[in-house]
């Protein structure tokens, strides 16, 4: 098969060059930084023998329990270095392909962060790999190495982005990506292992559940010695103050969510896992759990301080004016591709806007008009149920509608989200066909096939030979 590297200077377009690359073909795409949750223990990935790995046997006595390591969402893990989570990752698309043929896998910076005693082992695994498989690869380390392998060069450069160069020769920019972004899909049959990895991982394994249950079980204590003994009438602050602490104990795990969601794709691009919408569906159900257990809590809680909100219909209106604050969290931060960010000031818009227009706070303030907006939220019909307070709110349904109000305006969000996701799904489907004809087309034309032929003309090197060049000079 074809080993083909990219080389040019400092930002003219290497690394965008190979995303680009990537979101015109499934391919496995191995980036310069790959994220990789940090608390995975490398013996619990699935399908994979990590004794193949330089040194292993000596990490592994220091620690079994040795993590892949790193940062996420702003917490570090000790773990593997850098340059062994490259090794790692090398390692374990090597034995993933190994009963796969003519797949395209895609490498950003392969010696970035690993010293040279370890190329050798990346050398190896790049020539055994192209021996089924083809590779595209970018690369300001080890130029000489990587070219003298290579079949083929392609030098992007900052000053004219319309066009590439193969082997020395002017392509327009366009059809030299689609000519490289050629091959089959790999195909990953999820097991038992994966869900047990997400078990061990997320579950057995990750200290987020067990700040959460740690902060959770810290202010419920506090409540119950600050609110123990609550009198009647005051039904409405003690019920504002759990809410509030009850969201503020989840907050920290829906904030990870992003992050989570953004190293989770990047592993299953390294095909460490089966499935991303398995994962993300896992997690979803995950934290809807998490959500279950705390709002269980605060009733709980809440039953223990006051005795008059000790009816199931109040758990259920609690349970669902807290989903109505998380499930934007779990919509945008798991399903969208914002950034952490944009995930934060757009998840939190719900809180904000109960604030603003539920009138739950102020019963009957508000301009005309803009009052009609409460009728949207779970929380004003969690204040239509206190006892003593129906009577200062404003058209409140009556008794026997207000739990199912309560579930349909606490799932609103959902429903909205699911809504937009089906308009961008449906504008994403008509540009994709455009792109699919303008490819077709492309692809027919003689310039599109002679650039083929010469990208993957399948010259055989002698594994050997390379290995040689990279120890005579870089060892």
């Amino acid at each position: 098969m074809t080993l083909t590297v990219v080389v040019g200077s400092s930002g003219s377009g290497k690394t965008t060059f190979l995303n680009d690359v990537h979101a015109k073909n499934r391919c496995i795409y191995i980036r310069q930084y790959h994220n990789l949750r940090p608390y995975i223990q490398v013996r619990k990935i699935p399908r994979f023998d990590p004794t193949a790995l330089p040194y292993w046997n000596i990490y592994v006595k220091e620690n079994p329990k040795i993590l892949i390591g790193g940062t996420m969402a702003g917490e570090f893990t000790a773990g593997l270095s850098g340059g062994q989570r490259k090794l790692l990752l090398f390692e374990l698309i090597f034995q993933r392909i190994k009963d796969s043929k003519d797949l395209l896998i895609c490498l950003d910076e392969p010696f970035a962060g690993v010293t040279d005693d370890f190329v050798p082992f990346i050398v190896d695994r790049l020539n055994k790999m192209r021996e089924t498989h083809n590779i595209l690869l970018v690369t300001n380390d080890h130029v000489q190495v990587l070219t003298k392998m290579g079949d083929n060069t392609i030098t992007v450069s900052a000053i004219n982005r319309s066009e590439v160069k193969i082997n020395e020769e002017a392509f327009e920019r366009q059809l030299s990506l689609l000519a490289v972004s050629t091959g089959n899909a790999y195909e990953y049959k999820t097991t038992n292992e994966d869900l047990k990895f997400f078990v061990d991982t997320e579950i057995t394994a990750n200290a987020g559940l067990g700040g959460v249950a740690g902060f959770t079980t810290f202010a419920m204590s506090l409540f119950l010695l600050s609110y123990w003994d609550s009198q009647e009438n005051s039904e409405a602050l003690v019920l504002v103050a759990i809410q509030i602490i009850a969201y503020f104990c989840i907050n920290p795990y829906l904030i990870s969510l992003c992050d989570w969601r953004v190293f989770m794709t990047e592993e299953s691009e390294a095909l460490m896992h089966s499935s991303v919408s398995l994962n993300k569906a896992m997690k979803s159900v995950l934290t809807l759990v998490i959500l279950l257990a705390i709002s269980g809590v605060a009733f709980g809680v809440l039953d223990a301080v006051i005795g008059t909100l000790s009816a199931p219909k109040f758990f259920v209106a609690m349970l669902f004016d807290s989903a109505s604050l998380t499930l934007p969290f779990i919509c945008f931060g798991l399903y969208s591709n914002l950034p952490f960010q944009t995930v934060q000031i757009v998840a939190s818009l719900p809180f904000l806007m109960m604030i603003f227009f539920s009138t739950t706070f102020s019963p009957g303030a508000g301009v005309a008009g803009v009052k009609g907006l409460r009728f949207l939220f779970a929380r004003f019909y969690l204040w239509c149920m206190v006892p003593g307070y129906k009577e200062a709110m404003e058209d409140c349904p009556s008794d026997d509608v207000l739990v199912t109000y309560s579930v349909l305006s606490g799932v609103l969000g959902l429903v909205l989200f699911l809504m937009l996701m089906a308009a961008i799904n449906c504008v994403a489907s008509q540009r994709a066909r455009g792109s699919q004809a303008e490819r077709k087309a492309i692809e027919g034309s003689t310039q599109f096939q002679a650039l083929q032929a010469l990208l993957f003309k399948n010259r055989q090197k002698v594994v050997p030979a390379m290995m040689a060049i990279a120890v005579d000079e870089h060892v």
